[in-house]
C-alpha cells in the first residue's frame, strides 16, 4: 500500500487566504493520507490543493509530523 504525505498549513488571516496558492503558505504539520482518500489518517480534513510528498520523505522534513498519522502509518507499513 502506498501512502502520501500531505501538508496542513499554518493559520493565515483572511486577507492572505484570498491571495496565492496553498503551496505558498508555511507548512504547520505533515499528515499521512491513504491511497485514494482525501482525509488524513488522523481524521483531519486537509485542503484539496495541499502540497504532497512521497511517503519516503517521512522524517526528513523540517516541519513536524502528526503523531497519530505516524502511529497509524507504522501499523500499516511493512
Amino acid at each position: 500500500m502506498r501512502h502520501e504525505m500531505r501538508a496542513e498549513y499554518a493559520e493565515v488571516d483572511e486577507a492572505d487566504e484570498a491571495g496565492g496558492p496553498a503551496g505558498a503558505w508555511p507548512v504547520k504539520t505533515w499528515h499521512m493520507v491513504r491511497p485514494g482518500e482525501e482525509e488524513a489518517m488522523c481524521g483531519r480534513v486537509l485542503r484539496p490543493d495541499a502540497r504532497g510528498l512521497s511517503e519516503a520523505e517521512w522524517g526528513r522534513t523540517p516541519e513536524p509530523f502528526c503523531h497519530t498519522c505516524g502511529a497509524l502509518y507504522l501499523r500499516e507499513s511493512p
